[in-house]
């Protein structure tokens, strides 16, 4: 397991590694969750469940080696409680869904920041006592804003809209995770990993947040019409979620991953006019296809981003990243499933 050249980690090597991850009730966080615990792991998740769900972690194996907590990242008497024993933090607790962000832009800054802040400095009291404890911050392709650039990389800048707009709150506040975190790798030496999140898709997503493809492959499944946001030609990357938890897994156990920013997803752009057309022919659905403004769909001053493509080359050079499911297949999979539950 990860472990820095100074500071000693809590637990003999005899003994199984611990991990806390914060939202780990919610699509991605329990995804993470099975993974270390089908690595051995003992895990504590902390959710408030405002968007992560009991079920999700309900059918998972190994549930003696399995805490749950319930409770917020705010809570700072908790947060100094919870990093005192693990080896590993996951801080997956975040605002989601862009249909939350847009009703909500003061819980969005508030749980974005506040949450990562307390995690940090707690973090840093425990290196300086001596205990090593890696951080894995999960951030967001919406840090890049609007940047005009076709595919986007670690180093680009960030380009955000007016803050009239709510739509920004989420990246920018997300960007401010980000140096922070950044600041107390160089500031404090402690050891933390950031990954850039796009669109990851899969089991235990729901489209209750806005979520494009489950949205459109419960409506296809139930025949019902899917509905596209402005003319459909945005373009997006699919990533599945197992995929891409291997892929932090990787990074954390990585050691010229530590004190650095990684894209992780899918390098392939689809249109999502493209996506609702795909949808329909693998769920053999004869839904139709229609179309709606974001004043219709959210409010009358949403912005997005038409095109929003990730440079996977950083992430290539540190691990061996080699997905095991294409778009299609990912499809499959959520159509497969969502038949079965109806």
């Amino acid at each position: 397991m990860p472990s820095s050249s100074t500071g000693q980690n809590r637990h003999s090597h005899s003994s199984a590694p611990r991990a806390l991850v914060t939202g780990g009730a919610g699509f991605i966080g329990s995804h993470l969750v099975d993974s270390l615990l089908a690595d051995g792991y003992h895990v504590t998740v902390v959710d408030d469940y405002s968007t992560g769900r009991r079920e999700n972690l309900e059918s998972l194996g190994n549930r003696d080696r399995l805490t749950l907590i319930e409770g917020s990242v705010g809570d700072a008497d908790l947060v100094r409680s919870l990093v005192s024993q693990p080896d590993e933090v996951y801080h997956l607790a975040a605002a989601v869904g862009v249909a939350l962000i847009a009703r909500q832009p003061i819980a969005t800054i508030e749980r974005n920041i506040y949450p990562t802040e307390l995690l940090l400095a707690e973090l840093a009291r425990e290196w300086s006592e001596g205990h090593s404890v890696k951080l894995f911050l999960a951030s967001t392709s919406e840090v890049y804003g609007k940047n005009p650039k076709p595919v986007w990389n670690e180093e680009d800048d960030l380009v955000f809209g007016p803050t009239t707009r709510p739509r920004w709150s989420y990246g920018a506040s997300k960007a401010i995770d980000e140096f922070l975190t950044l600041a107390y790798w160089r500031e404090r030496r402690l050891p933390i990993v950031i990954a850039r999140f796009f669109n990851v898709v899969g089991p235990r997503q729901t489209g209750a947040y806005g979520m494009v493809l489950p949205r459109f492959v419960g409506a296809a499944v139930r025949g019902e019409p899917l509905l596209v946001h402005d003319d459909g030609k945005q373009q997006r990357c699919f990533a599945h979620v197992r995929d891409v938890v291997r892929a932090v897994r990787q990074l954390m156990q990585t050691d010229s991953a530590t004190g650095r920013v990684f894209n992780i997803g899918s390098d392939r752009p689809v249109t999502i006019g493209e996506l609702a057309q795909m949808v329909c022919r693998i769920a053999g659905s004869r839904s139709s296809i229609e179309y709606c403004s974001y004043a219709q769909a959210y409010d009358d001053d949403f912005e997005d981003v038409r095109r929003r493509v990730p440079d996977l080359t950083r992430l290539k050079q540190t691990i061996d990243y080699q997905p095991d499911y294409d778009l299609e297949s990912i499809i499959e999979e959520l159509v497969e499933r969502m038949k079965n539950e109806k």
